[in-house]
């Protein structure tokens, strides 16, 4: 049987990885109190009820709703009897990292039941097996919630979800159930209207509707699901006919966008076949073997204290499980969702497992932190998603540059829907117009923020100099940097003395009424050197980045307290809203920090922030590390990872602070900063230790440019092992005192 394959494979060497699985001794209430699960495009949120059921959402990374909205596949109710769950008998829900799956034991030990769950690292399929001591009866069933066309309520726009046209709701569309069919169940959503055509028309790209394709029209999500073992007995049901001791329960899920719904039914089946021409016990091998490369990949285990819970504990299981959550859903279609993930629940009596606060647009300052730590865990593969959605995008950014501002470049607003249009609704471009001209968003807090597109620019540069893909630099990085940096250079005047002046201009979401603001003077004084390094760059361009280059005003600085600090702007004057610009030159523009000139400044400009704070989008702890400030980084990495939404079961489902939860900004965040305090990169040179806390000892294995890999083993104040690959980057490695 499959899951004696699996135990033969899960029983070696003990793994320090296991200590940082997550193990429940009891069943849940609710879907609050469930696990995540996921190959990168597929999800379940897993949870057994305290009535026995195992039930599971299923989403996926691709499943845009007509009104762009990010939904939920499906639930699935699974029901075991006898009832191994029952109150008073043994349970055991573990979340084992190294092999990518849940496994539950339940019941006593004659007659216990344990169930294997995984979803194919490799392929669309998700696998729910359960095998007894003794023989159960076993009942599987689809659980839908959307079954009729009805207006979102209040609540539920408020989320930031849009209409198809001014002063009309928009709806939640019925699924529909396949019916009638003889081995397996089926169901669908299918987009039968489409918000696209609507947002285009109302931000003056109506020319653009004949040459661009819809991406939501006909767009169908949905599965089948199979069971050799279980008889079919309605279009939403499998049950056992008689007692059994082994099944397995497979669901098969596809996104297409198709011309009819037959069509997609076909290419389920097709994807379906396709899939199970692989044994299923070669297809768990392989599951296997991607799990161990993706963990082998790299590595942060802290050790030390003396606390039952040690803050060594803490931190170290955060990183792995956050880390597993990005990798669950960070190689679909379409780049992760700050705001949820594809880990989203029920709101019990009030949301369904659908909604999410800010709805399903995208916000570059949220959207970008998931993906800067993947670059030293040498996650590469996951990064393809973001990099792709601005790729697609940049046609229409092309043009809509054009049309607003009849010049070449583009740029990306800050909040944008994945094909790169603004929303319709207050929260962007505004349905009420009057007074505005074409372009000017209603919405003052992304009027002119547009800086994402250098942010951009800066971790494609990253990305190149960590990977050497020359592919992704001649596909990728110079046809968006391309495009990006000569929107800056052909949209901003000169002044008399000939520098750039980039106004009217906003200093991120929170100086309106700016000129020079400082991220996009520290931006471009970071990208433009770098830019210019590259190989094969066309002439002309490097003419352009060259004259913008020695265009640019100096950073923004100011004096408080009779010493220079930065400043968010040349010229500021309305305060809206809690960033701090000023210490973008530090992250993600790394002019300012350790090893580099004027850190005193820039630590007395950190000191000196007016809103403190290490939560969600906040990034004042990697800016400490980046700074070299260990006991700050430090209490506020700690504070981070010991504060998780107090409503959900999951260590590692943060939230919903400003956004919702699991808060892919609050445990990215961490990442970062864990990884900044133990190696720091600034071109070829590496700092290792820049802000350690001597006391934390640390086993790791961390990517840097120049496809190096930096591993190493510090106990006890010392540095006992210490490999960097290649060898002769080592010459490069500067080790630092930890603190």
């Amino acid at each position: 049987m499959l899951l004696a394959c699996y135990v033969v494979q899960a029983a070696a060497t003990p793994d320090p990885l296991d200590r940082y699985n997550v193990v429940w001794d009891t069943p849940s209430q609710n879907s609050s109190g469930s696990m995540p699960l996921g190959n990168g495009d597929i999800g379940l949120n897993v949870w057994v009820e305290t009535n026995g059921d195992l039930l599971f959402y299923i989403s996926k990374t691709d499943a845009w709703d007509e009104h762009g909205r990010l939904l939920k596949l499906g639930r699935v109710r699974m029901k075991l009897s006898p009832n191994p769950f029952r109150a008073g008998t043994p349970f055991r829900q573990e979340l084992k990292l190294r092999q990518g799956e849940i496994q539950i034991h339940a019941g006593e030990k004659a007659a216990e039941i344990i169930l294997h769950i995984w979803v194919d690292a490799n392929r669309p399929v998700i696998h729910v097996e359960a095998e007894g001591k003794q023989p159960f009866h076993c009942e599987a069933a689809l659980e839908l919630w959307r079954t009729t066309k009805r207006p979102l309520t209040e609540d539920e726009m408020s989320a930031g979800v849009d209409s198809f046209t001014k002063n009309e709701p928009a709806f939640s569309y019925p699924d529909t159930i396949v019916e009638n069919h003889k081995t397996y169940v089926g169901w669908f959503h299918r987009n039968v209207e489409s918000l696209w055509p609507a947002t285009l028309g109302h931000q003056g790209l109506e020319s653009l509707i004949p040459k661009l394709n819809d991406p939501l029209l006909h767009r169908t999500f949905g599965a089948v699901m199979t069971s050799a073992e279980l008889i079919r007995t309605n279009d939403t049901t499998f049950k056992s006919a008689q007692p059994v001791r082994h099944v397995v329960l497979s669901i098969y899920p596809l996104t297409a966008q198709t011309s009819t719904t037959n069509d997609w039914l076909s290419q389920v089946e097709a994807s379906k076949k396709k899939v199970d021409v692989v044994n299923v016990r070669r297809a768990l091998s392989q599951h296997l073997d991607w799990w161990d490369a993706f963990w082998n990949r790299s590595w942060i285990r802290i050790t030390g204290g003396d606390k039952i819970r040690s803050e060594q504990e803490i931190v170290s299981q955060s990183y792995a499980l956050q880390r597993f959550i990005s990798a669950c859903g960070g190689r679909g279609s379409s780049p992760i969702k700050f705001n949820g993930s594809i880990f989203t629940v029920d709101v019990s009596g009030k949301f369904d497992a659908d909604y999410r606060r800010w709805g399903g647009p995208y916000w570059n300052q949220n959207t970008r932190l998931n993906y800067w730590p993947m670059l030293a865990s040498g996650d590469f593969d996951m990064m393809q998603p973001w990099f792709r959605m601005y790729l697609d995008a940049l046609p229409l950014a092309q043009r809509r540059t054009e049309i607003y501002y009849s010049h070449g470049g583009a740029f990306f607003p800050e909040t944008m829907y994945f094909w790169g249009a603004y929303f319709n609704n207050s929260s962007g471009y505004g349905w009420d117009r009057e007074g505005e001209p074409l372009g000017r968003t209603v919405n003052r807090y992304i009027r002119y923020h547009w800086q994402g597109g250098i942010e951009l620019t800066a971790v494609m540069l990253d990305y190149y100099a960590f990977t050497k893909d020359r592919e992704f630099l001649h596909k990728t990085l110079l046809p968006l940097a391309g495009d990006i940096i000569e929107f800056y250079e052909k949209h901003y005047p000169r002044e008399t003395n000939g520098r750039l002046l980039i106004a009217p201009a906003q200093a991120l979401e929170t100086w309106w009424d700016c000129e020079n603001p400082l991220p996009e003077i520290a931006g471009l004084q970071f990208v433009l050197p770098r830019l210019l390094d590259l190989p094969d760059a066309q002439v002309l361009q490097r003419k352009a980045w060259r004259d913008l280059l020695a265009a640019l005003p100096p950073v923004p600085m100011r004096e408080a307290d009779g010493k220079q600090i930065l400043a968010p702007a040349a010229k500021f004057q309305t305060l809206q809203n809690q960033e701090i610009p000023e210490l973008y030159a530090v992250f993600p523009y790394r002019l300012f920090g350790v090893g580099k000139p004027e850190l005193e400044m820039a630590r007395r400009t950190f000191a000196q922030r007016a809103v403190k704070g290490n939560s969600g989008w906040q990034q004042d702890d990697t800016q400490a590390a980046l700074l070299g400030l260990s006991d700050e980084a430090r209490r506020m990495l700690v504070s981070r990872f010991s504060t998780k939404d107090p409503d959900s079961r999951f260590p590692a489902f943060w939230g919903p602070n400003f956004d919702w939860t699991p808060d892919q900004d609050h445990g990215a965040n961490g990442l970062m900063t864990l990884q900044s305090m133990l190696l720091q990169c600034d071109g070829q040179k590496l700092l290792l230790f820049p802000a350690w806390p001597k006391e934390w000892d640390v086993e790791f294995k961390l990517h840097a440019p120049m496809n190096t890999t930096v591993e190493g083993v510090y106990r006890h104040g010392k540095l006992l092992q210490l490999k960097v690959t290649p060898r002769a980057r080592k010459k490069d490695l500067a080790i630092l005192d930890a603190q």
